[in-house]
């Protein structure tokens, strides 16, 4: 079995969270025997020149392998809908090259939502795939009924935590070695500094519980791509006066690990969430966490294993915050929990995807 992994998002040194999901399931497959090359946008950078130099260069490194590699590949795996899947639909077009595409959210949330055209396209893509992966049950629903993608070819798969790196720690270890101070109330933040991932309502529910006499300290964890609304977040923190906000920078995940033990709450107000790996990457470490009742998180967030707001509702946030501050909270139930992170584990993941591929290879 040989795959050629498609990806407009992949980690390097400079950027090592960028589409950092998709390097963890390149590198699972790769440890268990499979052949895997890899076409990708490494490059998170903004501008129509930059996407007109990345994209092009993108696409002619994937022809490039496809000629190469048209007999030798057993499917092309292609992450995100549109751009990803044209890739891998004019693959199978010109060389035959079946292929599976996995959703992740923000391919048909946002992106086929841009026009007509690109939602037609998105709709193409979809019922040409061999197979359609989706992270979350919302994104199930939305192809099979949404796309009219036959239920037989769609199926529910998230990209799955490593438990060897997101584990219990010792707190205290962990704590001293990022520097956070005994006794502070921590509260971290994981994700792209962007405005749709809910930073200014994090940093409102912050400024909320310090007028109450319950101040939270707050790490915000990862890229500020978007140079003018990080500079926008920054002033409207000194706006607010707060002094307890953190702009901590990517992390590699060994050391998200530490934050997410170090901290006491992972807070995740996005508007929109295909899954929410990062969820499932802090229960595995044991932080208590608190999200938008949005799509995946929703999913994540139910049967007591977090808390689940509103979007864009920075009262609400701060609610959810103090209690799961509460140490007598009885909104988490740890064994619902531990089930969700063994659901998700590397071994069930790795089973499920050779299946799909086997499938696709052989046109069931």
């Amino acid at each position: 079995m040989k795959i050629l992994v498609l990806s407009n998002m992949y980690p390097t040194e400079s950027h090592p969270t960028y589409g950092i999901f998709v390097r963890n399931q390149v590198e699972l497959l790769r440890e268990n025997g499979i052949d895997v090359d890899v076409a990708a946008i490494t490059d998170p950078g903004k501008g129509k020149a930059a996407a007109l130099k990345k994209y092009g260069g993108w696409a002619l490194e994937t022809a490039r392998r496809l000629i190469g590699g048209r007999k030798s590949y057993t499917v092309t795996h292609a992450h995100y809908a549109f751009p990803t899947g044209l890739l891998s639909l004019i693959g199978k077009r010109l060389f035959g090259v079946p292929y599976v595409v996995t959703v992740h959210g923000g391919d048909l949330d946002q992106m086929a939502r841009k026009s007509a055209g690109i939602r037609r396209m998105t709709e193409r893509i979809l019922k040409e795939a061999a197979h359609v992966v989706t992270v979350g049950r919302r994104l199930y629903e939305e192809v099979t009924d949404g796309y009219g993608v036959p239920a037989s070819r769609v199926s529910v798969l998230s990209m799955g935590v490593d438990t060897e790196v997101f584990r219990l720690r010792d707190r205290e270890a962990v704590r001293q070695e990022l520097g956070i101070p005994a006794g502070e109330k921590a509260v971290l933040f994981v994700g792209n500094i962007i405005r749709a991932k809910g930073t200014r309502e994090l940093v409102d529910a912050a400024a909320i519980l310090d007028r109450e006499g319950e101040p939270v300290t707050v790490y915000l964890v990862g890229s500020t791509k978007d140079a003018g609304y990080a500079d926008e977040l920054k002033a409207h923190i000194a706006g607010l006066g707060l002094d307890r906000v953190r702009f901590v920078g990517t992390e590699p995940q060994e050391r998200l690990s530490k934050w997410m033990n170090a901290c006491d709450v992972l807070a995740l107000p996005s508007y929109h969430e295909g899954f929410g790996l990062v969820a499932l990457e802090g229960m595995a470490s044991g932080i208590r966490v608190v999200g938008s009742g949005v799509g995946g998180l929703s999913v994540l967030l139910g049967d007591d294993r977090g808390i689940p707001v509103p979007p864009k509702d920075a009262d609400a946030l701060a609610g959810g915050i103090r209690e799961a501050l509460d140490p007598e909270s009885r909104a988490f139930d740890g064994e619902s929990i531990r089930r969700e992170v063994a659901r998700h584990s590397k071994d069930q993941i790795l089973r499920e995807l050779l299946e799909i591929y086997e499938d696709a290879a052989a046109g069931r």
